[in-house]
């Protein structure tokens, strides 16, 4: 994780949607390390090599149990270096992805940061895995062809040098969605990043919604 060519993102899935979703909502999160130059904001865990738990106890739910609160998954983090270009910001947005932005960009400001710009191929990336998501009823990082956050920011061509992932499941709206991301310290650490310039945003309202959000910086 980190390395300069080919990093991995470890998924840390705490509360893994089962392959019926029944009423729960969920979220999840994945962070990898960080290299030493990234702010330490990136990093849930000091430990460079560990992954990181950053959901709550009373946040994490099993498989086998969901009834009718939201969930969340451990964030995403990876720093490195992707292929590709970075897409501008022109495609059309939706009202609920742009109230996400919206929301994010308040934390951001509250905490010192940079507003994030809105790119395209960041929110193309995003939108098919919440897809994917979707159809398979399976809340994770991991795609169902077993690809990572950055093999799909790959797919895409966005050249980034580091992003990060925050996913979750059946929050019915941008608010309640940002308010559980927001209560989990390894969400909100993606969130608050500065070192993050760009994000995209995917909802996917069938069996759901799921909720999908990438961050980046560009190379």
């Amino acid at each position: 994780d980190g390395a300069a060519s080919e990093p991995t993102a470890v998924d840390d899935t705490l509360a893994a949607a089962p392959a019926v979703p029944t009423e729960e909502p969920a979220v999840d999160s994945l962070v990898a390390p960080s290299p030493t130059a990234a702010p330490t904001s990136a990093r849930p865990s000091p430990t460079p090599s560990k992954v990181v738990k950053p959901t709550p106890a009373s946040s994490r739910t099993t498989a086998a149990s969901r009834r009718s609160t939201p969930r969340t998954s451990a964030p995403s983090a990876t720093n490195g270096t992707g292929s590709g270009g970075s897409g501008s910001g022109g495609g059309t947005v939706s009202a609920q992805a742009r109230e996400v932005v919206d929301l994010v960009n308040a934390e951001r400001a509250k905490a010192g940061c940079k507003a994030l710009s809105i790119d395209d191929k960041l929110m193309t990336a995003a939108q098919r895995h919440s897809q994917d998501q979707a159809d398979h009823q399976n809340m994770s990082h991991t795609g169902s062809d077993g690809s990572n956050a950055g093999a799909r920011l790959d797919r895409v061509g966005y050249a980034w040098r580091t992003y990060g992932e925050n996913v979750a499941w059946n929050q019915k709206n941008p608010a309640a969605v940002m308010d559980a991301w927001m209560n989990s310290s390894g969400h909100r650490a993606n969130i608050l990043n500065c070192a993050f310039t760009e994000i995209g945003v995917g909802i996917a309202n069938s069996n759901g919604p799921y909720w999908t959000q990438v961050f980046a910086a560009p190379r």
